[in-house]
């Protein structure tokens, strides 16, 4: 089991405050900290829209605009986590974020969830597939969004002796939503997608309780445990009022490290088949869990096992993951050009666009209205050829 502590942004650009970040993960216990290579061209068109931030409303767009670094930055975040004895990896949202960060050669490469559809991206995932272990996050996602990412990124097999500290390819449930409530979670797909894909597995949490999510994590044999980690809720990051305080996760990792360690106490004492020790193990973990949860709380979290767009997200699916955008407003008659279109988020206020996947399909057709710059793309905005 790796404890990921995910940074994101919430050094807000400072290298102090990614150093203390970075000590705040290896006092709470984490295995490992992920930040996030942010470059706003890759993530958002600029008049995605507003967001309400502790300084007031703010662009979107500005606002990852302030967040952009320099390669040497996640360099010295790369070193300092080393030195510290974690593992250090991080979130690309475009395929130059990407080949940047591919080569610093950090321990993992995580996709995060609404760049499971982003083509481009996952093809270059693909190209380092076994040498640099590729995490990819599933919420706001159903579960043919998945299969295609998968297949994707385990096309191209080539041998790697290079030893690493997570398996090639793993794969997280979640539910893209801030925060997410603990009820939808629906943590028995942990398990139900490993069976389907034959991957590790594990959960990235948003939900606010340090402990609920994360046990039942492990119960459902999970790999990975990933939450946000922040200073201060009161931080101005966009994360950090879902975050766990160094407190709060040294609390996670405390409760998770002891329902791992109960599992352990039934598989060495031997004394009945597999089935019966893991049920077992399963009751007592439970059995502390109601302590502090009641377990209505408990069975709703852990859910049906059925992949399927949690509650909270379902009015987000096609908004928050990646569609193709208008870069530039342009007239009826007009042929597309590589620039001319992105694969975005739509965010806030535009509109949905086609697939990423037919990207290449719209390069060269000539466009049978006008558009404007931001603009989903839409087949009908075409002269069929």
């Amino acid at each position: 089991m790796k404890i990921i502590a995910e940074i994101g942004t919430a050094h807000a650009g400072s290298l102090d405050k990614a150093h203390e970040l970075i000590d705040a993960a290896a006092f709470a216990g984490a295995d490992c900290v992920k930040f996030q290579w942010v470059y706003a061209d890759e993530i958002l068109h600029p008049d995605t829209g507003f967001v309400n931030l502790p300084g007031g409303k703010t662009r979107l767009y500005d606002t990852f605009k302030q967040l952009e670094c320099s390669s040497d930055f996640y360099k010295k975040c790369l070193e300092y986590s080393h030195k510290k004895g974690l593992l250090f990896a991080c979130s690309p949202f475009g395929t130059k974020s990407f080949e940047e960060l591919a080569k610093l050669n950090p321990d993992a490469i995580k996709i995060a969830s609404p760049e499971l559809n982003h083509f481009p991206l996952l093809h270059k995932c693909a190209d380092y597939y076994q040498k640099i272990p590729i995490i990819i996050s599933s919420g706001v996602s159903k579960l043919g969004d998945i299969e295609k990412a998968i297949q994707i990124i385990q096309n191209k097999k080539e041998p790697c002796a290079n030893e690493k500290s997570f398996p090639d390819l793993t794969l997280l449930h979640c539910i893209t939503f801030y925060p997410a409530p603990e009820e939808q979670y629906n943590i028995k797909c942990v398990k139900t997608l490993r069976q389907i894909f034959g991957i590790p597995t594990g959960i990235s949490d948003h939900s606010l309780d340090p402990v609920l999510v994360p046990v039942l994590t492990v119960l459902m044999g999970g790999s990975i445990i990933e939450k946000h980690i922040t200073l201060s809720k009161k931080d101005s990051g966009l994360d950090d009022p879902v975050a766990l305080e160094p407190e709060q996760f040294a609390v996670m990792v405390h409760s998770v490290k002891q329902a791992i360690s109960i599992q352990e106490r039934y598989k060495k004492e031997g004394k009945a088949v597999k089935e019966n020790l893991e049920n077992a193990a399963e009751k007592e973990i439970l059995k502390q869990l109601e302590y502090e949860f009641p377990s209505e709380k408990i069975t709703a979290a852990l859910g049906t096992g059925i992949k399927r767009l949690a509650p909270a997200e379902e009015e987000n699916y096609g908004r928050t993951n990646r569609s193709l955008h208008y870069m530039r407003s342009l007239k009826k008659g007009s042929r597309i050009q590589p620039d001319d279109i992105s694969v975005l988020r739509t965010e806030k206020i535009l509109s949905p666009g086609i697939s990423p996947e037919y990207f290449s399909t719209i390069e060269g057709s000539i466009l049978e209205k006008e558009v404007r710059s931001g603009d989903g793309v839409k087949w009908e905005d075409f002269i069929q050829r």
